[in-house]
């Protein structure tokens, strides 16, 4: 009869709780907080919708509306991909004030390029090398309104290339911090 050491049978639940912290750390998607270079004091008409993404439906657009229920703002999703290749490795989000055309995003921190996450939570890039975790909760406080969004779901074909075939994305537009609990 073989004999298993003290030590062994004390180490399993040691190795359950970190199989357990391992798993709800997973499941828990970091929030990411940033506020434009846009201030200003227009509010938007509240909402909230999905997306799907897919190669045969790959640009999104939708006018988002400022409290008076007149169309503001413009939100764009377009795909990105290799130069002269169909496939799509990401997509870019644009919001633009159509009152003001000469911002091309006001979804950005700063006008200048960055590797700043905060300054690239509109590219939705599930990228190891990515700036912004793809499931992170991104929020921008745009004007005095806020666009939160977050990847939802994003599937890749074939499953270990980089190439996506769909992406769920779940945006809301509120005039109130959604990091602030509701009573």
């Amino acid at each position: 009869m073989r004999r298993i050491p003290l030590a062994i049978p004390s180490l399993i639940p040691v190795m359950i709780i970190m199989f357990t912290a391992v798993v709800l750390h997973a499941q828990t998607s970091p929030t990411i907080y940033a506020e434009s270079f846009r201030k200003g004091a227009t509010r938007v008409t509240e909402e909230q919708f999905d997306v799907k993404l897919t190669p045969d439906n790959p640009t999104y657009r939708e006018l988002i509306k400022d409290s008076a229920g007149n169309d503001r703002y413009e939100l764009t999703i377009i795909p990105q991909g290799p130069e002269g290749d169909a496939q799509i490795t990401s997509w870019r989000l644009r919001l633009k004030d159509l009152r003001h055309p000469i911002y091309n995003n006001i979804l950005l921190a700063d006008q200048a390029p960055s590797a700043d996450p905060k300054n690239n939570l509109w590219w939705l890039n599930p990228s190891r090398f990515g700036l912004v975790a793809i499931r992170a909760m991104r929020i921008v406080k745009v004007d005095s309104f806020y666009v939160a969004f977050q990847v939802k779901d994003l599937h890749f074909t074939p499953l270990d290339s980089p190439y996506l075939d769909s992406m769920a994305v779940h945006f809301v537009f509120s005039n109130t911090d959604p990091r602030t609990p509701k009573p």
